[in-house]
């Protein structure tokens, strides 16, 4: 059975910093793509950055520089350090794989930017 569980998530003033991680299970982690996406009220859900291998990353121009995706194949995790945060980065944050198995989804973690 596939999980993919986030933490992480919570309030911070602007300018400051949160670590999103998921923890992946039941399906071939270290072969699949793994990305961050958000959808703020009223808004679609977006990408915010996704990573193949270990040496590759790509983000949207919202979050770069301020964002860093990394990962963990032995521990199947996946991480986002968040710095410099602004308000318009207020918005439910999921973890998404895309493994040869098929797509999967976790259950997202509430960021809020908010002074």
């Amino acid at each position: 059975q596939v999980h993919l569980v986030e933490s992480g998530g919570g309030l911070v003033q602007p300018g400051g910093s949160l670590r999103l991680s998921c923890a992946a299970s039941g399906f071939g982690f270290s072969t699949s793509i793994m990305s961050w996406y958000r959808q703020a009220p009223g808004k679609e859900r977006e990408l915010v950055a996704f990573m193949f291998s270990t040496d590759s990353a790509q983000y949207a121009d919202s979050v770069k520089g301020r964002f860093t995706i990394s990962r963990d194949n032995a521990k199947k995790t996946v991480s986002l350090q968040m710095n410099s945060l602004k308000p318009e980065d207020t918005a439910v944050y999921y973890c998404r794989a895309e493994a040869v198995a098929g797509i999967y989804w976790g259950q997202g973690t509430q960021v809020t930017v908010s002074s």
